[in-house]
């Protein structure tokens, strides 16, 4: 079933990006803790596309990481920073795996209907964004049917699709990152040293290769389609403690630094002996944080 509120052609023109680098820099500095990589690809991607009259292709981004490492959080941002209203625009839309694809058995009609779907949208505005959540869920084979929407082609069937953006979602790759967060650690090295060339590589192949992936030997890997492989990195303590005191502050709670300490405490960690890396990241925290302010 198509995401609610379709309206597939029935827009009349979408408006400017409202993207500013400095806007959007000023977002990721302020809201995303722990993830220097995805930070600087992110930035880098968007304003160059952005900022490009005439690009090849679709701008297309794969993020991944564990849960609670701020893929969802990033992909927000990207939508609040292009249009008003972010993720409830018209011109952005949601697909989760789980939700939208739930039948292995509808894939030929799931194909159909998400070539119409994106068709539709970018003909009626050739700047809408698509975003794929779940793709370590979806069915194998699906998401190569959006293949000629990404590739090197002036227009397919009379549409142009150079001025749409995509951004999918996974957890898949996230025990490689993990890997060479843990690595890093190990040797004493800080994690602001990693670098992409570090973990991007790897990850490609580690997606490409995970028979759990909606990626499993996708053609939009095979073709070198995806501009970016983005990793987040797990988040340590100190992570979580930014995102309980930008929580607080968000909420207008004065910041009170035991709170803060006491709910960190209360997460898990991992590996069991070392404890380097939150397990849910920063998900939880603000449940977690309900408890406490309500005492």
């Amino acid at each position: 079933r198509l995401p609610s509120g379709s309206r597939v052609g029935s827009l009349s023109s979408c408006p400017d990006w409202l993207c500013l680098s400095p806007a959007l820099q000023k977002d990721l500095d302020s809201k995303l803790f722990g993830q220097h990589l995805a930070k600087k690809v992110i930035l880098n991607a968007v304003s160059g596309f952005l900022s490009n009259p005439k690009p090849k292709k679709p701008l297309t981004l794969s993020l991944h990481g564990w849960t609670g490492t701020g893929k969802n959080f990033v992909s927000k941002i990207i939508a609040e920073n292009i249009y008003e209203g972010g993720l409830n625009s018209d011109y952005v839309h949601l697909f989760v795996a789980t939700l939208h694809f739930p039948h292995a058995s509808n894939i030929t009609q799931y194909k159909d209907q998400l070539q119409q779907w994106i068709r539709g949208n970018v003909s009626a505005c050739a700047r809408s964004i698509f975003i794929f959540d779940e793709m370590d869920k979806m069915h194998v084979g699906l998401i190569d049917a959006i293949k000629p929407f990404l590739d090197y082609y002036d227009v397919v069937d009379e549409v142009s699709y150079q001025k749409a953006i995509f951004i999918f979602l996974s957890n898949a790759g996230a025990e490689r990152i993990t890997d060479v967060a843990l690595d890093f650690w190990r040797s004493g090295r800080q994690r602001e040293e990693i670098k992409l060339k570090d973990m991007e590589p790897a990850l490609s192949v580690s997606v490409f290769n995970n028979k759990n992936s909606g990626f499993w030997h996708s053609s939009l890997i095979a073709r070198n389609l995806i501009d970016y492989f983005v990793p987040f990195l797990p988040l340590e303590y100190k992570h979580l403690k930014m995102c309980i005191r930008v929580e607080m502050q968000a909420r207008g709670y004065e910041v009170d630094e035991d709170i803060i300490n006491r709910v960190a405490e209360e997460m898990t960690f991992f590996p069991k002996e070392e404890r380097v890396f939150s397990d849910k990241g920063c998900k939880t925290v603000f449940t977690k944080l309900d408890y406490y302010l309500d005492d």
